[in-house]
Formats: structure tokens, sequence, C-alpha cells
């Protein structure tokens, strides 16, 4: 680990994003609009990545999944987390705190490769990845721990693929927002960043 990253400006903007990350994922990570719901707590994870680096996205990722798991698995908030939680805790929980955690290191890792070449592209794809990564595992999760996910969907005995073909069916949606949110706010705060940075 370079030193730098231990700078007092680093770790004070570390601290910062930690912070807002469990706010909006207290907060705000399901805002309803339309009938659905937008989740703006990725975002402090993704720019975490690309401002600090890898380390930084998966320690704010942990942050995130960290707080959804105490929320919605140990303390009820969500029924269908707090059932999977009671029928398979070790893998909830390894899945729940996980995924963010990997989707934060996935996200600044290729956002350092693609920087090399063009910065805008690396915010742009980094800011897509997360949610892809993120989305990703928690299907794996869903597939893993089949057997109540399709009791709590009263689908009676179900195989992997239409347990996972139905799950997905229920938050495609959300996904694609997940993503839209990311691509619109995180080159823009980027853009911000760097100005200010100019300025100084």
């Amino acid at each position: 680990m370079n030193s730098k990253f231990f700078s007092a400006k680093n770790v004070a903007l570390l601290g910062i994003l930690v912070a807002l990350v469990i706010v909006l994922q207290l907060f705000a990570s399901a805002i309803p609009m339309f009938g659905v719901t937008l989740n703006f707590s990725l975002i402090p994870i993704a720019f975490a990545g690309i401002l600090l680096g890898a380390f930084a996205g998966a320690i704010v990722g942990f942050t995130s999944g960290l707080v959804v798991f105490i929320s919605a698995a140990v303390l009820g908030g969500e029924p269908f987390t707090a059932t999977l939680f009671q029928a398979h805790p070790v893998i909830l929980t390894l899945i729940c705190i996980g995924k963010t955690t990997i989707a934060g290191l996935v996200s600044g890792l290729v956002f350092k490769f693609l920087s090399k070449k063009k910065e805008f592209l690396a915010v742009c794809v980094s800011a897509v990845i997360l949610p892809i990564v993120n989305t990703g595992i928690y299907m794996l999760g869903i597939v893993l721990m089949k057997d109540t996910t399709a009791t709590f969907l009263g689908m009676g005995v179900s195989t992997a693929g239409t347990v996972f073909t139905t799950v997905f069916a229920i938050i495609w949606l959300n996904f694609v927002l997940e993503m839209a949110v990311n691509l619109i706010f995180i080159p823009m705060i980027q853009r911000v960043v760097k100005a200010l940075k100019k300025s100084n």
C-alpha cells in the first residue's frame, strides 16, 4: 500500500465518502419513483475507486454492504433479506457484504487500467461496471439460496434457472436505473473535482 494513500487529504476524503455511503444507504438507498426505486448509495463507492483507488473503493463498498447487512438482515428491515439470513446465515452474510466490497474493488481497478488511455471513458466504464458486479454477485447468491427464495416468492419447487429468471425479472429495472444514475452523476462529480484541483 502506497504511503501517499494515507495522507491527511486522502484519509479525510475517504472518511467523507464512508459517512456519505452510510447516510445514503440508510436514508436514500431506495427512493421510490414511478413504481421503482432509485439507489444512490453506489455513487460514493465508485467515487472512492476513481479518486482514491481500488482499495478505497473496497473500503467504502464494505461499509455499504455492512450497513445493508445490519439493517436489512440482522434487524429485519427487509423481510426477504431477513428470511434468507435465517435460512442461510453464512451465504447471506458473504453475499451481502461481499458484493459491494468486490464491486468497489473491481470498479477501482478498471478505472486505474483504463485511465491510462482515456480518463473520461475510464470514469464511465468504472461507473457501469460497479452495478454489474454488484448485481451479478447478488444473483449468484440468489441461485445458491434458490429453495428459500422460491418458497418466499411462492414458486414452490423450482430450478436455479427459474429462480434466477424470476428474480431478475423483478429487479432488472432497478439494475438499469442504478447504471443510469451512476453514468449521470459519477462523470459529473469527477469533472467538478478535476476543476477544483486545477483551481488549487
